[in-house]
């Protein structure tokens, strides 16, 4: 089975999505299932994981409800209110859904990221890895110490989003690499190969320019724990699906194997959110 393991439908009157304005006419409008399914059934992707866009609960119910009707999606990766202290009870409600497989914490939009350090997180974070709860971190290249120092703490079932979103754009590689490497130290770890377009010159962005990054990856966590993700419709502010879709074909290494390709483009997400539970 081929997965897309990131991507995400909304609609904008909903009111969830402060950072989707007028100001980006790309991504402002409605994006759900019939914009997708043609380069899905285009490019032999078969199922979809659709992660949260919005840090609200009602987003979450939304895109669970959507995904009871949308056969394409085989997961849900949702949102929970770590501040509120029915945390537990949210997620419990949300394990529940069939096609609910894990949570997402968007430390990116956090004032201080040293906040998952704090004792009300840290208690979050144990018990994440006392039940396996698969984690997405959204998180920033500058941001990374933070998530080093939350590793060493606890051992969660994470995946960096966006390879963590290094500056693609100038070419930045260092701490970057070395924090890369220390995360991926830690077996539970998994990287998605995502979101690296719109960290490139959106206008002028060549395959090129990513191949340092993906290879660094491949290199650092290895086969099993790197996944493929288009972060479809945020990627069109830089290129298609399509382009998304061969622009990693193109930048893996050029020792990948048809097996390898197997496992990047849909076992590995099917082991990490533990789809065939």
């Amino acid at each position: 089975m081929r997965i897309d393991a990131h991507q995400h439908y909304w609609k904008i009157n909903r009111d969830d999505y402060d950072w989707i304005t007028p100001d980006l006419p790309i991504l402002y409008r409605d994006f759900l299932e019939g914009d997708l399914i043609e380069h899905l059934k285009k490019l032999g992707i078969d199922k979809t994981i659709v992660v949260q866009a919005a840090p609200t609960i009602e987003e979450t119910e939304f895109i669970l409800s959507l995904s009871d009707h949308v056969t394409s999606v085989i997961g849900v990766v949702g949102w929970i209110d770590i501040d509120d202290p029915l945390y537990k009870e949210q997620l419990e409600t949300f394990r529940k859904h069939p096609k609910f497989v894990g949570i997402r914490i968007m430390i990116q939009d956090m004032p201080d990221e040293n906040i998952i350090l704090s004792e009300k997180y840290l208690g979050a974070f144990s018990y994440f890895e006392e039940i396996d709860l698969p984690v997405d971190l959204l998180v920033t290249s500058s941001q990374l110490p933070a998530v080093c120092e939350l590793l060493k703490r606890v051992k969660i079932r994470g995946v960096i989003d966006h390879i963590a979103k290094p500056d693609i754009e100038k070419g930045t590689l260092e701490p970057w690499k070395t924090q890369m490497d220390e995360i991926s130290s830690y077996p539970n770890i998994y990287c998605k190969l995502s979101g690296m377009v719109t960290e490139a010159n959106h206008d002028n962005w060549k395959t090129k320019n990513m191949i340092p990054y993906v290879h660094h990856i491949v290199d650092t966590f290895g086969i099993h724990r790197i996944m493929y993700g288009s972060d479809w419709p945020v990627c069109l502010l830089a290129a298609s699906y399509d382009q998304v879709y061969h622009l990693l074909n193109d930048a893996l290494p050029n020792d990948i194997t048809t097996l390898d390709k197997e496992l990047i483009f849909g076992q590995n997400a099917i082991d990490f959110y533990k789809l065939n539970s």
